[in-house]
């Protein structure tokens, strides 16, 4: 028999996802509040509101949930409904029917790590955030692995890719970060976000072990500095401007993905260079040849 895997909050990330397993012969199915897009997608959908248990419980059993839903909103209320409540309700509802899921997967952010010297992280580093939305990633991780069903934790870096280009828009106005203080950022493809979490899912479908948390970032940590003068090389663009804080929250840490290379994935794009020259190609932002 088929198995089902439920992709709740599906959005850019899990659209990419369901698309994957589908390609793979796998049953994916995307929830989320207004399902047009999924379908123009050639997904299978189901409409619910997350934060409300009754449409929860209008959903289908399924053997695998990944829970990949975002805030409406950089707010406090917003990311307590998105995160911590609304995977609550999402464990409660399923924890209690009678096929329970075989493995939940929650989506987190390494915003749970405040380390901000440029020190290196990995699954063991201490999270200690000092801003709500990692408070509350944090809370909704705690209930995830707190609870009865068996659970992993994926904590991605800075998600980039077709229509996340803040930092190309940047660049090509002519600004850039300083190159001293280093402020280390950590990237990855939305591309590899979506194989990341197929191969889990593939893991776990396959009667594979997975560890209960995994830092999902590329192989390569850059400064940010060098981040924007590669691409301003591309774009062929001069900085004239010093922006001190480009990044909404600054930070600056090393993530490290060992553990997840040692599960047996494999990166599409590396690190920034591959995924920010398809992201360049793809969206038409290299200037025509002569």
């Amino acid at each position: 028999m088929k198995t089902t895997t439920l992709i709740l909050g599906c959005g850019d990330i899990g659209t990419a996802l369901g698309q994957r397993l589908q390609a793979q012969g796998l049953h994916a199915i995307g929830v989320r509040r207004r399902v047009e897009s999924l379908k123009e997608a050639g997904l299978e959908a189901a409409s619910a509101d997350l934060a409300d248990p009754a449409s929860l419980a209008g959903l289908p059993d399924a053997d695998i949930l990944v829970y990949v839903a975002s805030a409406d909103r950089f707010e406090e209320a917003a990311y307590r409904a998105a995160y911590p409540e609304g995977l609550r309700a999402t464990l409660a509802e399923f924890g209690a029917r009678e096929k329970v899921p075989r493995h939940v997967f929650f989506i987190s952010s390494t915003s749970v790590y405040a380390q901000r010297d440029g020190e290196s992280v990995d699954e063991t580093s201490p999270t200690e955030p000092t801003g709500f939305s990692g408070q509350l990633m944090c809370e909704a991780e705690r209930a995830l692995l707190a609870h009865d069903l068996p659970g992993t934790v994926v904590r991605f870096s800075g998600i980039y890719g077709p229509g996340r280009d803040r930092l190309i828009r940047q660049v090509s106005e002519g600004r850039i970060a300083p190159a001293s203080p280093a402020m280390y950022t950590n990237r990855i493809h939305r591309d590899d976000c979506a194989g990341v979490l197929a191969h889990l899912v593939g893991r776990v479908l396959a009667g594979e072990a997975v560890d209960e948390l995994y830092l999902a970032t590329d192989s390569e940590p850059a400064p940010l500095h060098d981040v924007m003068a590669w691409l301003a090389k591309q774009l062929k663009v001069e900085a004239t401007e010093t922006i001190q804080s480009p990044l909404r929250r600054r930070a600056s840490k090393r993530c490290s993905n060992t553990r997840l290379l040692e599960s047996g994935y494999t990166f599409q794009y590396p690190s920034f260079r591959e995924g920010y020259a398809q992201v360049l190609r793809e969206g038409g932002f290299l200037p025509e040849k002569a």
